[in-house]
């Protein structure tokens, strides 16, 4: 078996290898989850349930080692990934251990004379799960737990550049759940394809970039498997010119460079209304400059990036940053450009780094306009003392979630999924479980 060399993002070094599974570790992976899936769709909602609140607590109590793995391969503050990352995982197994017993349905009545219709939601069958790398053990949680709650298995397989926070939790679910119920495949992208492609898989999830999952509809169009794609953002925050400066500024800061800015929420679009433009811009550069960022994932990644800024129009003014940060690792410097217009390569794409753009608006309608103007529909937020105005936007703003004077906060209870380019289908939620299921109508003729 072929292997894929592991970087430390921090310095740049190789550390260590992970496979590269091809036809036959792939096929082997989907047939242990084909007859796994025979028994566990008749399990129970309270042995799942069961199930996935012991993986929440092995999840905590292997908080140090997961810790370990997820930041050697993506640079993070392990303070963080231990405050924030670790106790949200457990907590999403946690909430669908008790949405799995829950399940919602319409009742059991007579829709034609005679004949009784009742409606039954089912397990899928074997879910095909690819995840990125910017969060490989939350993106890996929030695949696998409402797939399982729902009575579906699972082959997942994680970036090829950050596997083994993954691997680990495969290990730590296998303990407490039958065998073949959840199983891992590392690779790289032809690994992707052939698990998107092998025919026994009834779904495909993917969280990834849109160009991925454009890739992934094409490839289960083939044999019409279901998909789930949970694509690329470029989150527009519309800041108005009666917002609190101070508090929008920091909030927007910490949401745009959250993670190194490598998050498909990240308020990376600031849209400021003319009146305090120069104020706000100001404001954000302070807070940018002050700002210590982790690494980018990958050499390509600050490539890519770097790329965008060297091609900046003659109109952007970049007010700090703007280039790579040392010679050891893939570090970002925060960045903050002003002066973009809409159809500026930079404010179209999404960066995902420590890089805010700026474009000024005038009417309400403006700011609308500009915020809509990507094919990205993911997530937004809009800077408001005036709460009619705020309601009145979040109807107009084309995306998935709308924050109001915040950005970022995610709960379980509530759905994470967009619109246009950023995909299909949701993850959290009891939106999120039922995408994990089918529906059956049962007619009996009772007379």
């Amino acid at each position: 078996m072929t292997s894929i060399d592991l970087v430390d993002p921090a310095t740049g070094e190789t550390f260590g290898t992970a496979p590269a599974c091809r036809e036959s570790e792939v096929d082997a992976a989907v047939q242990r989850a084909a007859t796994a899936f025979t028994t566990w769709r008749r399990s129970t909602p309270m042995r799942r349930q069961a199930a996935l609140l012991a993986i929440a607590d092995a999840i905590e109590a292997g908080a140090h080692e997961l810790a370990d793995l997820e930041c050697r391969e993506t640079g993070k503050d392990r303070a963080v990934v231990l405050d924030e990352e670790i106790p949200q995982s457990a907590d999403v197994f946690r909430f669908f251990a008790g949405a799995a017993r829950t399940m919602p349905g319409a009742a059991t009545g007579e829709y034609l004379d005679g004949h009784t219709s009742s409606l039954r939601r089912e397990p899928i069958g074997v879910i095909a799960q690819i995840t990125p790398w910017n969060y490989p053990l939350m993106m890996a949680v929030w695949k696998i737990a409402p797939a399982v709650a729902a009575g579906n298995t699972v082959v997942v397989k994680p970036a090829d550049t950050t596997p083994s926070s993954t691997v680990l939790l495969g290990a730590l679910a296998s303990r407490h759940l039958p065998e073949g119920v959840v199983n891992v495949v590392t690779g790289d992208r032809d690994t992707g394809r052939l698990l998107v492609t092998h025919p026994i898989p009834a779904m495909v999830s993917i969280t990834g970039s849109t160009r991925a999952g454009i890739e992934v509809a094409r490839a289960a169009a083939d044999t019409v498997k279901r998909t789930h794609l949970e694509l690329g953002g470029n989150a527009p925050a519309l800041v108005f010119d009666d917002a609190d400066v101070a508090e929008a500024a920091d909030g927007i800061i910490a949401a745009a460079f959250y993670n190194a800015g490598q998050d498909c929420t990240a308020a990376s679009r600031v849209l400021l209304q003319d009146r305090v433009h120069d104020e706000f811009v100001a404001a954000l550069t302070v807070r940018a400059e002050a700002a210590r960022t982790g690494p980018l994932n990958s050499a390509a990644q600050l490539e890519r990036v770097t790329g965008l800024v060297d091609r900046l129009p003659g109109h952007a003014v970049v007010h700090c940053g703007g280039k790579r940060l040392g010679e050891r690792g893939f570090f970002m410097a925060p960045t903050v450009i002003s002066g973009l217009r809409q159809y500026d390569e930079i404010v179209q794409e999404e960066v995902f780094a420590p890089v805010v753009t700026v474009q000024r608006f005038t009417t309400e309608q403006d700011g609308v306009t500009s915020a809509n103007g990507v094919p990205q529909g993911l997530a937004s937020s809009v800077w408001t003392a005036d709460a009619t105005r705020a309601a009145r936007v979040a109807v107009e703003l084309d995306f998935g979630c709308v924050w109001v004077n915040t950005h970022g906060p995610l709960v379980p209870e509530m759905p994470h999924g967009g619109f246009g380019r950023s995909g299909y289908g949701k993850d959290l939620s009891t939106i999120g479980l039922e995408d994990y299921t089918r529906v059956k109508h049962v007619m009996t003729r009772s007379a």
